[in-house]
């Protein structure tokens, strides 16, 4: 069990990376987001990657240091706002992008980490997100109706942040952090994660526990962090 716990992003990610791989990465905004390893990611020098997650992060964090080194030729992604560096390269040709309905995008990856290929969803029935989909009608009792199949996202390495952790690998996430590094965590061939704390096994209430640790195969202490906020908005003391 001992041995999921790893010295440094570096280490925990050695042998697993590699050109052209597709990687699903937690966090929603910069909350939750696997820094550590992400910088670990940029040090590898690997290229060509594929990101699966809700945002591309901002300029230079997250996701969007990685654009900043040219090291991602797609992403698949739900919100790409507030990265001037994503709208370069995406306006430019440099990056391919496959927009994904938030909701859709989550059970993409939840399905994949539950070995399902596919769903049939209402979600952009109609638009662009429905472009060159198989498209098929199903009553469920309001008479037929148009659906899409979505594909289920197998990565090859996820990524993810957790607020706490037993020396298993067992997982909890905090508050919003925890909207896509759960089911991020479940569809990667291997996931590696990093936390904030490392408790004793049976400190954590087993059912508050969101992540079990039998997805979990590498771990790494990524603490202390800075909090990072993307738009800081302030107003002048009023005078006493």
């Amino acid at each position: 069990m001992a041995n999921k716990l790893f010295p440094d992003a570096a280490a925990a990610l050695d042998g697993l990376l590699k050109d052209d791989m597709l990687i699903a990465s937690g966090g929603f905004g910069l909350c939750g987001i696997p820094e550590r390893l992400l910088t670990a990611i940029r040090e590898s020098g690997v290229k060509k990657l594929t990101f699966a997650s809700n945002n591309a992060g901002i300029d230079n964090e997250g996701i969007g240091m990685l654009l900043r080194t040219q090291q991602v030729k797609k992403m698949i992604a739900s919100y790409v706002g507030e990265n001037k560096e994503f709208e370069r390269q995406f306006l430019s040709g440099e990056l391919e992008v496959e927009f994904c309905p938030q909701g859709t995008l989550a059970e993409r990856m939840r399905t994949g980490g539950a070995g399902i290929p596919g769903f049939y969803t209402k979600t952009g029935v109609g638009t662009q997100v429905a472009k060159g989909k198989e498209i098929k009608q199903f009553d469920t009792g309001d008479g037929p109706e148009d659906y899409i199949l979505e594909r289920g996202i197998f990565a090859d390495l996820a990524i993810v942040k957790a607020w706490k952790a037993d020396e298993t690998g067992n997982l909890v996430f905090r508050k919003t952090a925890r909207n896509f590094n759960l089911p991020a965590a479940t569809c990667g061939k291997t996931c590696v994660a990093e936390v904030e704390e490392i408790v004793p096994i049976g400190s954590l209430d087993p059912d508050c526990i969101h992540l079990p640790g039998v997805y979990v195969q590498r771990m790494i202490v990524g603490a202390p962090y800075d909090k990072k906020i993307e738009f800081e908005t302030t107003r002048e003391r009023e005078a006493v």
